[in-house]
């Protein structure tokens, strides 16, 4: 029976489940929580699962959970795993299906008192020019020897055909393409799901966001970021939509089939995995790594198409800006503790702190960018990573605010009228073309960012530089 009598409280916001917990146990459990959410985790299947992947071989430290943690497949959400490279696995359901998924922030230089008037012309825009919803298709239709090139340069392709400049590269994890892919072990199955989304949003919790920065925190680390007060901002929320599902399916089916014969007990099938080392293992994460980057030029396409809205709208200023991409739901190899681990970050983001050789010379001074998404008609943050987090959580943070309630039950319960009121008094322009969509995503569906942020800033594992308010919201259905 997994209560509240389990954790050793080891801060207000920090709980442990110590390895003798179960004789499967490879390393302590550790979840970044108020005793409020821990309660609530209790009532699914979140805690029993970050469990689950302690018990992965070649784990080392903890199995953590970061604020936004809920229930997944497999890993939950909001799971952070460090696995050794030589002895251990990789795991689909460590990285999930939407592989890639990540946030990048777009700045401009103008404020919002400068062009209120102009925001809803500009999401009437901005939602013409980026196709969005379930299966969607864009303007830009991909034959095979192209799609091969997205999955194995990613937005060097992008760069090469246009769309992309050197500073977007500079400003992308990766520089927005994983040297590690290998279209080859990508299905043609996966490859057609893929072949018109490029430059398309999401369904779900995906979104466009025009936004305004309310407060800054941090004057000195704002101003590297480009960031001051009353700025307008474009936050992009999106992945590699089917052509990664896919990957992840297909997966998901082989390392089924065939995990025993490597000798692996598991827990739960949905963790099905690999030996890193082995063959499927390689090929598996020559694949992710594929789809990471058709995420990557997938959010590339988008904001070229959006730095052309706003210079519609906005002919005579100067064009929009990466901040900085950050991804999500990844198996990065990365080196801690002069060691190489497979880092499994599934609804979490790297956090790396100043001076890390993996960052843009941009920001080697202040830390990594992160960005921290509420739910729909709430706040966001910019936090910057620490060295504190390299440390602890193997240069890791929470990725949102996090769930508290299934879609079903938020489209059953929750008032689409009292929504679009709620909206319509912050002021919240929204574009969107489904009601059930609007409803998964309300506030009430997920846990107060405000104070997941919070919990982050306690642990020292990032650092408060900016809050930011949506003023509109362009959703897929």
């Amino acid at each position: 029976m997994i209560d509240l009598n389990i954790f050793t409280q080891i801060s207000p916001t920090l709980w442990e489940i110590p390895k003798n917990f179960h004789e499967k146990m490879l390393v302590p459990v550790r979840i970044y929580a108020n005793e409020n959410m821990l309660k609530i985790l209790l009532k699914e299947r979140a805690i029993e699962q970050i469990i689950n992947v302690s018990m992965l071989p070649g784990i080392t430290k903890y199995a953590m959970g970061m604020p936004d943690i809920h229930q997944g497949y497999g890993f939950p959400i909001g799971g952070v795993a460090a696995i050794k490279a030589e002895e251990g696995v990789i795991s689909p359901g460590g990285v999930g299906f939407d592989i890639n998924c990540g946030v990048r922030l777009l700045t401009s230089d103008l404020l919002h008192e400068d062009i209120k008037d102009k925001i809803n012309i500009l999401a009437n825009q901005i939602q013409r020019d980026v196709p969005s919803g379930v299966g969607c298709g864009g303007k830009l239709k991909l034959e095979k020897k192209d799609i091969d090139d997205v999955l194995n340069t990613g937005m060097l392709w992008a760069k090469k055909n246009k769309f992309a400049e050197e500073e977007d590269l500079e400003l992308t994890e990766e520089n927005g393409s994983y040297k590690k892919a290998n279209a080859n072990y990508i299905s043609d199955k996966a490859k057609k799901r893929g072949f018109d989304q490029l430059g398309t949003l999401g369904a779900g919790n995906h979104f466009i966001e025009i936004q305004k920065v309310i407060n800054i925190y941090d004057e000195k680390t704002a101003s590297d970021f480009g960031l001051f007060s009353g700025q307008i901002v474009i936050m992009i929320h999106t992945g590699s939509r089917g052509l990664g599902h896919q990957v992840c399916t297909d997966y998901v089916k082989l390392m089924n089939k065939s995990f025993s014969s490597f000798n692996i007990n598991i827990p739960d099938r949905e963790l099905c995995c690999a030996p890193f080392k082995s063959e499927l293992g390689q090929t598996y994460f020559q694949a992710m790594a594929g789809a990471a980057n058709f995420a990557w030029t997938n959010r590339q396409l988008i904001t070229y198409n959006i730095r052309n809205a706003w210079q519609h709208i906005f002919k005579d200023q100067k064009p929009l800006k990466l901040l900085y991409d950050v991804a999500h739901n990844m198996a990065k190899l990365e080196t801690h503790f002069n060691e190489q681990f497979i880092m499994h970050r599934k609804g979490a983001t790297r956090a790396f702190g100043p001076n890390h050789p993996s960052l843009p010379q941009k920001y080697k001074k202040t830390g990594q960018p992160i960005f921290i998404p509420g739910s729909m008609g709430s706040f966001s943050y910019i936090l910057s990573g620490t060295d504190h987090a390299m440390k602890t959580t193997f240069g890791s943070t929470c990725h949102g605010a996090g769930r508290i309630m299934s879609r079903t039950k938020a489209k059953k319960t929750l008032d689409y009228n009292a929504l679009r009121e709620h909206l319509k008094k912050e002021g919240i322009i929204v574009k969107a073309t489904s009601l059930k969509g609007l409803l998964e995503e309300a506030p009430e569906a997920y846990k107060d960012v405000r104070k997941v942020v919070e919990i982050v800033c306690q642990n020292n594992i990032a650092k408060k530089i900016a809050k930011l308010k949506p003023i509109a919201v362009i959703k897929g259905s």
